[in-house]
């Protein structure tokens, strides 16, 4: 099962010094589990935004460290940009991608909140689904005045007084937003004129405050030196980035502006982008026919996000399908050792049998690889065997035979990783000399998976009603184990 999972996007007000790029890149990236997607930084808005995916509590611990380097590093006092600011760390939202609620992520946002309003001195404000009030859930009624507007009426004004931290702004870091919420599009279309008169009248007529589209922020700014209509849009599927831009494109266009490029800002769901191909060729199923989404579906999950599910709560992938993982790598690395053999001139003498060693190796890989996914097929028919009722009379023998079928897939691996272990000994006698190394490496990787999946035979074994059931399996498990010689 796959690992929970929540797209956090802090926004930091910084977009031109390198160095402290750099350190919030650090930051978020020390967090073990955090993949760093992307990461857009504008001058002219003298802002970053930061896009990282995680399980919760991972994502929580990457923005409150680069929180801390914000704090550090970013001076209000002395900052200047096109968008509007009121905190080094100016936003964070956390959106659910997989496995987790909205209300799992105003938690999140409410625990990261208060923590860093207790060690950073943050005023922190919650906003969207996060909001404890109805005027806070839109980011710029929070943001109204900036820093310097907040600076003002913090500890003066009860209606600004902060969700958690101190009633008095934060010198030079200001305050934070912190929320949770859909997923958000940042959307910027950049008129073919330099009158910022333009942007913002067309921002007034789209946005939805100013009875435009639903679900659509939209300010007018000069970047560049082109008026740009910068928008937030808060509901792709509710007003998706076609129909936004064909609403700029109308109305510029009334007043002979033609649009030079648009942008987005962080990353978009990619059903926002196949829907505005979609919609300008007419294609209703355009989705059926992508060859990538094609490619995905039958290339399985990556091992970053096998080992996710690994790390993660439930018990499958488990100890067996990382044996079977190491077993796979054993045999990979003897197959890449005879590879790097072949063809190779000082070793003419061997190269029949390093030929039958590949082949080999090639094979064993291939079954482990999918032991990996037999081992949790089989922990399942467990798992559901152990669910039929207590006062079934079936049931301690499903479970039994279940138990027997889950011992034998462990004992397959040891049966694999002994050869491994020959085969990796052998490579590393006839094989490249230059890459004995990864020899030895494939037969420490046999042994461990050798070691593993005996424990698995031994663990189903046990839990049998009649341990004589799976007496012949765990004699040879351990016979296996007994019958290798020492690592040399």
């Amino acid at each position: 099962m796959p690992a929970p999972l929540v797209e956090c996007v802090p926004n930091f007000s910084e977009g031109r010094d390198a160095a402290t790029l750099d350190a919030l890149r650090a930051a978020i990236t020390s967090v073990l589990g955090v993949r760093l997607l992307d990461v857009q930084a504008d001058a002219s808005h003298n802002r970053s935004v930061f896009t990282l995916v995680a399980r919760p509590d991972a994502a929580a611990e990457a923005a409150f460290r680069a929180m801390r380097v914000a704090t550090e590093r970013i001076d209000l006092t002395r900052h200047q940009g096109e968008h509007p600011r009121m905190g080094a760390t100016d936003v964070v939202p956390f959106v659910p991608v997989r496995d987790v609620t909205m209300d799992e992520c105003v938690a999140v946002a409410r625990r990261l909140a208060e923590r860093a309003a207790t060690e950073l001195a943050i005023p922190v404000y919650l906003y969207a689904r996060a909001a404890t009030r109805p005027e806070r859930e839109r980011l710029p009624d929070i943001r109204k005045g900036e820093f310097e507007g907040l600076r003002d009426r913090i500890g003066r004004d009860p209606a600004a007084d902060p969700d958690f931290g101190p009633k008095r702004i934060h010198p030079t870091a200001g305050a934070t937003a912190v929320g949770a919420r859909p997923f958000l599009v940042a959307f910027n279309i950049y008129l073919d004129t330099g009158d910022i008169r333009a942007a913002k009248e067309i921002a007034q007529h789209i946005r939805t405050s100013g009875g435009g589209l639903p679900a659509v922020q939209a300010s007018g700014f000069a970047v560049g030196g082109k008026a740009q209509v910068s928008m937030n849009l808060l509901d792709i599927d509710t007003t998706p980035p076609a129909t936004v831009f064909a609403a700029v494109e109308s109305r510029a266009r009334a007043r002979g502006i033609e649009i030079q490029k648009s942008e987005i800002v962080g990353l978009v769901p990619e059903r926002a982008i196949l829907g505005a191909g979609a919609a300008h060729l007419k294609i209703p199923d355009a989705a059926d026919h992508l060859l990538e989404q094609k490619i995905r579906a039958v290339e399985g999950p990556t091992l970053d996000g096998w080992l996710e599910e690994l790390a993660g709560g439930a018990p499958v992938p488990g100890g067996g399908s990382a044996s079977a993982l190491a077993g796979a790598l054993a045999a990979a690395l003897v197959a890449m050792v005879a590879r790097l053999t072949t063809g190779r001139k000082a070793y003419a003498g061997v190269q029949e049998r390093v030929a039958a060693l590949l082949a080999e190796a090639d094979a064993l890989r291939a079954q482990l690889r999918r032991l990996v996914d037999d081992d949790a097929a089989a922990y399942a028919r467990v798992s559901e065997a152990y669910r039929i009722p207590k006062g079934d009379p079936a049931r301690r023998r499903a479970v039994d035979q279940a138990l027997v079928g889950a011992a034998q897939t462990p004992l397959q691996m040891a049966r694999g990783a002994v050869r491994l272990m020959a085969l990796a000994r052998e490579i590393g006698t006839i094989g490249n000399q230059n890459a004995r190394s990864d020899s030895k490496v494939a037969a420490a990787l046999a042994r461990a998976a050798l070691a593993g999946a005996v424990e698995n035979v031994r663990a189903n074994v046990t839990a049998l009603s009649e341990p004589g059931l799976g007496k012949a399996l765990l004699d040879e498990a351990e016979t296996l184990e007994r019958d290798v010689s020492p690592p040399s």
